[in-house]
């Protein structure tokens, strides 16, 4: 007698790569559920924890994902592999010290691990240890000298030097015969940092330039869907509300244009004794995703967008809180400080009608070249603009339009932080920012460099410095290559201040 294949059981391998493909396609909650079938079946498999607890974390539950890398160690406790995995996933959750240690782990028992050695100084880099990320990311090139990511998180560490550098080495890189694109990209994009902290601001620019063009090609970014989407989530929110908010007071929610301060901001605020800094949440999003229609629903698409709508803002309130657990709650208050939050900032201020809303504002020249020095992720989906200069400006005025239309809507709702009114008057700034968000002064917001949290953002090197003036106005070393920038900006409508 022969089995019925439509009704065979499926193995553990087979319901491992159905969650593995879901994953691939950026689909957490489709893999889930086999992934879970595949532990149930398997349940000694470390790789199937891990790969359960990175679909977890992908869907924004970091209680099941932290359940699934401690199986995974103890299934797993000598095994590197399973300890730089764990460190992934539990980065992804916010939970950088235990990272750290996972690293850590992983070096120590695969030390000519080329991959090991490069998150293990990321994590130590968020951590601050400045000197210890170097020795690693050098161990790192050491043993794979053509490991790109490397070469520009090591530029990238410090303040480069004409006794210190390393513009030699990144130049005979760049100049070898068939590098790749990822090489192009990450070569190119270190160089510009190395050659602008030695004061060669023209040659920078030109590898800026360069470094940003591959991925241009091919993100195949269009400024007019971005200006779509702006426009279908300002006009969604202009119906009637359907009831109140969550009466919640906890969240602080920092945003703005990515490299206007947020970092900045979040670390003052979580200086303060009853507020702590839960990162770049994604979980807003998320929550918005299901009240707008669950998993069929397209975040980015404007038809989905002017047809969703949310039924119970309590409801989409209480979910995001309760996907900001366990990493919240430990405090009074916490942080969300994912700048891109600005895009449901209409949502979020009729979800959460009690929340803390803090916009931060930069000088808009030196807001676009921050966007433009920076290699963001490309896995992400807001940063497709950030590839070209003009894209960038086109992004810039959409941000400016938008945030004008959630402050009419919203009047007296958001708190405005200009970047450089704080660093002339780093103490009058603080107070302002704590009483506007119902915090009483305490002065250890002005000694946030001391703060020992650990930083995941590219700021996290500066916001471990006292504050001072060294990035405003930074733009002005490029002004003649930052004149078509500029044009385009005025043009729309923004001043710009010498």
């Amino acid at each position: 007698m022969t089995s019925n294949p439509d009704t065979a059981v499926p193995s553990a391998q087979s319901l491992l790569a159905a969650g593995a493909n879901a994953l691939q396609r950026q689909q957490p909650h489709q893999a889930v559920a086999p992934l879970q079938q595949a532990a149930a079946l398997d349940p000694h498999n470390p790789a199937i924890a891990l790969y359960l607890a990175r679909a977890l974390a992908m869907a924004h539950d970091s209680a099941g994902a932290m359940e699934q890398v401690q199986r995974a160690l103890q299934l797993a406790p000598d095994d590197a592999l399973t300890h730089d995995r764990a460190g992934d996933v539990l980065t992804q959750c916010h939970l950088h010290e235990r990272a750290l240690a996972a690293f850590q782990r992983a070096v120590a028992l695969a030390p000519d691990d080329p991959g090991y050695r490069y998150n293990l100084a990321t994590s130590l880099t968020y951590h601050g240890r400045v000197a210890a990320a170097e020795r690693e990311y050098e161990a790192c090139i050491a043993v794979a000298p053509l490991h790109w990511q490397a070469h520009l998180a090591l530029s990238r560490l410090r303040r480069q030097t004409a006794e210190s550098n390393h513009v030699d080495c990144l130049r005979a890189l760049l100049a070898r015969p068939g590098n790749s694109v990822t090489a192009t990209v990450y070569l190119n994009m270190a160089l510009a940092k190395e050659l602008e902290d030695l004061g060669e601001y023209p040659q920078a620019f030109a590898h800026l330039v360069r470094g940003k063009s591959a991925p241009r090609q091919l993100m195949g970014y269009s400024s007019a869907q971005d200006a779509a989407l702006f426009d279908a989530l300002a006009r969604s929110v202009d119906h009637p509300p359907a009831g109140n908010g969550h009466p919640s007071r906890e969240p602080i929610f920092i945003l703005g244009m990515p490299r206007s301060g947020t970092t900045l901001v979040d670390r003052i605020l979580a200086s303060h004794p009853q507020v702590q800094s839960a990162g770049e949440l994604h979980q807003f999003g998320a929550a918005w995703k299901e009240a707008m229609g669950g998993d069929g629903f397209r975040m980015f698409d404007p038809a989905h967008i002017a047809a969703g709508r949310v039924r119970d803002w309590a409801a989409l309130g209480d979910r995001y809180l309760a996907g900001t657990r366990p990493l919240t709650g430990q405090l009074p208050r916490f942080t969300d400080k994912l700048p891109h939050n600005f895009l449901y900032l209409g949502y979020i201020a009729r979800a959460l009608p009690h929340a803390t809303l803090v916009s931060v504002r930069r000088n808009p020249m030196d807001t676009c070249l921050g966007n433009f020095r920076l290699l963001f992720g490309p896995e992400s989906p807001y940063f497709g603009y950030s590839y070209d200069l003009l894209d960038i400006g086109r992004y810039y005025l959409l941000f400016d339009r938008l945030m004008a239309h959630w402050d009419r809507h919203f009047p007296g709702r958001i708190i405005q932080v200009d970047y450089e009114a704080l660093v002339a008057d780093q103490e009058g700034g603080t107070r302002r920012l704590l009483e506007g968000a119902g915090l009483t002064w305490d002065p250890a917001c002005l000694d946030f460099a001391s703060h020992p949290a650990p930083v995941a953002t590219a700021s996290a090197g500066q916001v471990r410095e006292p504050l001072h003036a060294g990035a405003v106005g930074r733009w002005k070393r490029y002004r003649e290559q930052l004149a078509p920038l500029r044009a385009l900006l005025e043009e729309g409508g923004v001043v710009i201040e010498d």
